[in-house]
């Protein structure tokens, strides 16, 4: 049985009501106020600073839909379900589909807001992809996927969000926004999400080591390049994930 593809495998919530846009703005990583420029990318936090999940935001007239990833779609709609209490809010999973491609954008269709090697995605009766190779796209952009790469111990600058568009440091509180601003401006970050050279392959999950140390953890692959979760203080020559070599370039 084939596993889940969490950047194919899509659920689209629609969140509206009047107080839909403020609701938002005071959970979620991002400004909520820049949907009339375009998608934005963001994600929902435990209190702790920990990724619940993560997610394109789309304006839809006076709604919002949340496209994310099947896999966290039934826990994050719990959770925000969970935070509604007395707003003027309802959130509903509809029948959406999600298409993308990285080709000529069909009418509709809207930019990815991760990177702009993501192309586009069109919202409507009909899923699917132009049959881009979507992980060489990932790794050679370097994005993080939901489940893959993203998980919920994650911190969400330590897996790029910064440099994918998905937190905004000045658009005031949101939950788990004391955690992303001290490991924005007091901390110097120790671990991360990189993009590293790869000799062979290894499944995903491979512990990375270097002279029998660990040094992090081998995620998605393409070509003669990877996606890995290391320690910054260990990399160097010599690293290995069971049978292939992981090269540092930096």
């Amino acid at each position: 049985m084939t596993s889940p593809n969490p950047e194919t495998d899509r659920t689209v919530l629609r969140v509206t009501g009047a107080d839909a846009g403020d609701f938002l703005q005071n959970l979620v990583t991002n400004d909520v106020g820049r949907l009339d420029r375009g998608p934005v990318y963001a994600a929902l936090l435990t209190p702790q600073g920990k990724l619940i999940a993560d997610f394109i935001m789309v304006a839809e007239g006076d709604a919002i839909l949340i496209d994310v990833a099947t896999i966290w779609a039934k826990g994050l709609l719990q959770r925000l379900t969970m935070y509604r209490l007395r707003a003027a809010v309802q959130i509903d999973e509809t029948d959406l589909q999600v298409r993308r491609g990285t080709g000529e954008a069909p009418e509709g269709a809207v930019a990815d807001p991760r990177h702009p090697a993501l192309g586009w995605r069109l919202y409507g009766a009909e899923g699917g992809d132009d049959g881009t190779d979507w992980d060489a796209v990932r790794v050679q952009a370097g994005v993080p996927a939901s489940g893959i790469e993203l998980g919920p111990e994650s911190y969400i600058l330590e897996v790029g969000f910064e440099r994918l568009n998905g937190v905004d440091f000045r658009k005031g509180c949101y939950v788990g926004q004391e955690i992303a601003a001290r490991m924005k401006h007091k901390t110097e970050l120790r671990k991360g999400l990189r993009v590293m050279g790869l000799d062979g392959t290894a499944p995903v999950g491979t512990e990375i080591l270097r002279d029998g140390k660990p040094v992090g953890t081998l995620f998605t692959q393409s070509g003669d390049k990877a996606l890995a979760y290391v320690r910054f203080d260990r990399l160097g020559d010599g690293m290995v994930a069971g049978s292939a070599k992981v090269i540092d370039r930096g």
